[in-house]
């Protein structure tokens, strides 16, 4: 099979497509033949040696994917050959074939393309873990999207409204924040021209945020933090931006507020039965039209390097995914 291999650390130019054997399953475990898999910021960082996981080289990066069962192990329950599947395994999907433990596997409603699938569960389950459960966003707040075009942003938009959140979005350009609105944003500001503390001071009359979500870091952080209500939450859910924020910790301390860390990957691990909890309940908003996926742009594997520095540079909207 062929695969996009990280043979060494680096940056997307130094990744490599080869021909490598066909994977065989352990006896928990199931072969995918992959039709889609999405391409997320940690993608990015994996390859650098700069994320959490990190696989033994070579590997193939990816951490999602979507498609059909095609070999399943011996312990395997539940699961078939010739079944569609999403499966995130944190890395692996950007090939053929990807060998997937069956509890990282959730089954794909027919109805769902399989861009759609393999772009959905890492960007929604990481914005539903943050905002139903880090955050505990209730219906009537008002929560603040940073970076909201992009893949968790957009998703978080979406959540936030599905759970009765005024949602503010804040992006970097008018054609990124009209895609905000287009998916359910109620407020918007641009902050490449807007200044953020004064544009979220005269839409919320000076309250304040309830929720802030934060994928980006840098230099909005401190702003945003400063522009939160009582009793806010802070979630820092990563560092787009490249720069990793200082914070003055008086300030939780004057708003009454809490900075809450966000990472998904590792709730699934420590807590797999909350996971698939979430992981269904997002299949409902799904289902019921609450929450609409975009899929801006397809690339082969031979263009991987463009797809992930397009992630890198924050010009996606929405996801993105490979195809093999």
């Amino acid at each position: 099979m062929r695969a996009v291999l990280c043979k060494v650390h680096g940056l997307p130019e130094t990744l490599v497509v080869e021909d490598v054997p066909d994977p065989t399953p352990g006896d928990r475990q199931v072969v995918v033949d992959v039709k889609a898999a999405g391409v997320n910021f940690p993608d990015t960082l994996i390859i650098q040696n700069k994320y959490q996981f990190k696989p033994p080289l070579p590997f193939s990066p990816g951490g999602e994917a979507a498609g059909v069962i095609s070999a399943v192990g011996s312990a395997v329950k539940g699961y078939s050959v010739g079944q569609r599947v999403i499966a995130f395994t944190g890395w692996g999907g950007f090939a053929e074939k990807l060998v997937a433990d069956a509890e990282r596997l959730l089954p794909m409603p027919d109805s769902m393309p399989f861009d759609v699938a393999a772009s959905f569960v890492m960007t929604y389950g990481t914005s539903y873990h943050a905002l139903k459960d880090r955050a505990a966003l209730q219906s009537g707040e008002t929560l603040l999207v940073l970076g909201a075009a992009g893949g968790v942003g957009l998703a978080a938009v979406e959540i936030g409204k599905a759970l009765g959140a005024r949602v503010i979005a804040a992006a970097s350009s008018a054609e990124k924040l009209a895609v905000c609105r287009a998916h359910g944003a109620d407020e918007l500001i641009d902050y490449s021209s807007e200044d953020l503390r004064e544009r979220i001071k005269a839409l919320t009359e000076g309250k304040g945020v309830d929720v802030v979500y934060d994928p980006v870091g840098g230099i909005y952080s401190e702003p945003a933090l400063r522009s939160m209500a009582w009793r806010g939450r802070f979630l820092v859910v990563g560092f787009a931006n490249g720069q990793i924020p200082s914070i003055a910790l008086n300030l939780t301390l004057l708003k009454g507020c809490s900075i809450v860390g966000v990472f998904w990957g590792d709730f699934t691990r420590r807590e797999p039965r909350a996971g698939e909890r979430d992981l269904r309940e997002l299949m409902g908003l799904l289902a019921a039209g609450k929450l609409k996926p975009l899929v801006s742009a397809h690339y082969r594997f031979e263009q991987i390097a463009e797809a992930l520095n397009s992630v890198m540079q924050r010009k996606v909207t929405g996801k993105i995914v490979v195809t093999p």
